[in-house]
């Protein structure tokens, strides 16, 4: 039986991965097509639009692992899509790819009435995309309600995980630096195509093991903010719910 840390950490890479799916998806793309925008300018301004029409140093705030003057290019760059307008698109996006990734998994209404508790009873302290991620109205079709929950709990994950970097004093480029050192096909530690994933100038220095050790100790501290959130979830739902992800996460 799965205690709320265990289903933490059980379900936070699953929760990672459908949460955040639709953020590269086709259905993103198109809508970048469409609007014009580039794929970062649609990124910043649906994610974040849910903080309201704002200066971009407020988004810099809540993109806590970008640079700050890719956040401010990006959001400034998308000014020409009314925030309203970006989170009612996103959130569409996040719809669409639910219902492309998960119609034909028939755990999907489960997953839904599994983690909607989890989302409403959340404090929403330290995770602002989370809050304002919560207040957009759900979809009523199962695939789609599913993956726009997935977004939510991630939201408040990321928001959790960036106040334990700079709690710990790290750097977010650093913590991205450390997040793993498993060989690449690229020559590259995962941590450094994150890095220039997330376009941080290279070179990179290699973390030191200091660093290494406090990013792993920012993992732990995630889980166990992560872990209240779970509490609402008697043994048996979160064993479900583990499961159901488990096999979801292969759509």
């Amino acid at each position: 039986m799965a205690d709320p840390r265990s289903t933490a950490v059980q379900v936070k890479a699953p929760i990672g991965q459908l949460g955040g799916g639709f953020m590269i998806s086709r259905e993103a793309k198109a809508l970048c097509e469409e609007l014009g925008l580039g794929a970062r300018e649609l990124y910043f301004r649906g994610r974040c639009g849910v903080l309201g029409e704002c200066d971009a140093d407020v988004v810099t705030s809540v993109a806590v692992f970008f640079p700050a003057q890719h956040v401010e290019d990006n959001w400034n760059g998308g000014r020409k899509l009314p925030v309203e307008r970006a989170v009612e698109l996103y959130a569409e996006a996040c719809r669409a790819w639910g219902r492309r990734k998960l119609g034909g998994y028939d755990g999907c209404a489960r997953i839904a009435e599994l983690l909607q508790p989890v989302v409403e009873q959340a404090a929403s302290t330290g995770a602002p995309l989370f809050a304002g991620w919560r207040a957009v109205p759900l979809a009523d079709d199962p695939p789609a309600r599913a993956a726009q929950l997935l977004h939510v709990v991630r939201e408040l994950r990321g928001g959790l995980h960036a106040s334990a970097v700079i709690a710990a004093g790290l750097h977010p480029l650093e913590a991205t630096l450390a997040t793993s050192h498993d060989a690449t096909p690229f020559g590259l530690a995962a941590g450094e195509m994150i890095a220039k994933f997330f376009t941080w100038p290279e070179p990179y220095a290699k973390p030191a093991p200091d660093i290494v050790a406090r990013r792993a100790a920012v993992e732990e501290t995630t889980d166990d903010l992560m872990t209240p959130v779970f509490s609402v979830l008697n043994d048996r739902e979160s064993d479900e719910l583990i499961e159901l992800l488990r096999f979801g996460h292969g759509h």
